[in-house]
């Protein structure tokens, strides 16, 4: 299934990567079936979104000064949940801390004002992140993060109406003899779609054709055939400034480091000397200040050296 690249260097299929092709499959109004089946695919019968409402994806504080927040997607279903949907393809420090502002400051403009705030009930919102990235964690291979506000001695959950689901792409290496769930076909499809040249035996093509069907690069209308190779560009031209500026800063990183270590190393040995010559001279009855000033030891070292 796996194809070789077309000259032009976009394949047969429109890959999820990418942030125009994340909107082109997830954000149009008439490719909503296939963000409704990725999130139930996603829940796995937790929840059943059944039809969903593009929301605007800017939220703006209450100060003037308050931080924007920006989106990638921002949808509601019919039972009141919401959703913010987000790809970042990027290693992004304090990730984990930008969720939980973003659901916080999404929480914080869903609250009633008035007297009807008092009731302090809130609705659903569920944060699904798809990253490109390892979160760093001690749990290699870990590529689903399920969650949920739980009470540490019983495990169960406290809170039910907030969540967090991450997918972890880079940790997903099934085979196609090992998918077996809805969630392994979708992180198979947001991994694998821009190799692929046919949609895979395993699949069901009444529920994942509509994304082989739209996804197909010689279909694409000029003006999205040019967005997506623009995206493409830029992807590649930020993961070549990635790269280049981890690189230069562990080439920094080791140089400071055998710098540190040489340093620490000639310390180590220079006092290993002055403490040799501070017995030597004390044998020969000097005094201690006399000690402290040809060697640099403080009076403190010299007194206890025996």
């Amino acid at each position: 299934i796996i194809m070789k690249k077309t000259k032009s260097n976009l394949g047969k299929y429109v890959g999820f990567s990418g942030d125009w092709s994340f909107k082109f499959y997830f954000g149009r109004e008439e490719n909503m079936p296939i963000l409704i089946g990725f999130l139930n695919g996603l829940f796995e019968g937790e929840k059943v979104i059944q039809e969903l409402h593009y929301r605007p994806v800017e939220q703006d504080g209450d100060l003037e000064n308050e931080r924007k927040v920006i989106f990638d997607l921002y949808c509601t279903g019919i039972d009141g949940e919401h959703l913010i949907i987000e790809m970042q393809q990027l290693y992004q420090d304090f990730f984990k801390d930008r969720t939980v502002f973003y659901t916080s400051r999404l929480i914080n403009k869903l609250i009633p004002r008035g007297y009807k705030g008092n009731t302090y009930e809130l609705p659903e919102v569920y944060f699904i992140g798809i990253l490109e990235f390892e979160l760093g964690e001690t749990e290699p291979g870990k590529y689903f993060y399920d969650v949920a506000l739980c009470d540490k001695q019983s495990n169960r959950v406290f809170y039910e109406k907030l969540g967090y689901k991450l997918l972890i792409l880079p940790n997903f290496n099934k085979d196609e003899a090992d998918i077996k769930t809805d969630m392994d076909i979708w992180l198979y499809l947001l991994k694998n779609m821009s190799k692929l040249d046919k949609i895979p035996d395993f699949l069901d093509k009444r529920v994942f054709g509509l994304i082989f069907d739209i996804g197909e690069v010689a279909k694409l209308t000029p003006e999205d055939k040019m967005a997506y190779e623009a995206s493409l560009k830029h992807k590649r031209d930020a993961e070549n400034t990635y790269s280049t500026a981890q690189r230069i800063g562990h080439d920094r990183g080791l140089k400071e480091g055998l710098k540190e270590g040489l340093k620490e190393g000639i310390a180590k040995g220079e006092q290993k000397k002055a403490i040799e010559t501070a017995l030597k001279l004390k044998k020969m009855a000097l005094s201690v200040e006399q000690i402290a000033e040809v060697t640099g030891l403080t009076i403190d070292e010299i007194e206890k050296l025996k």
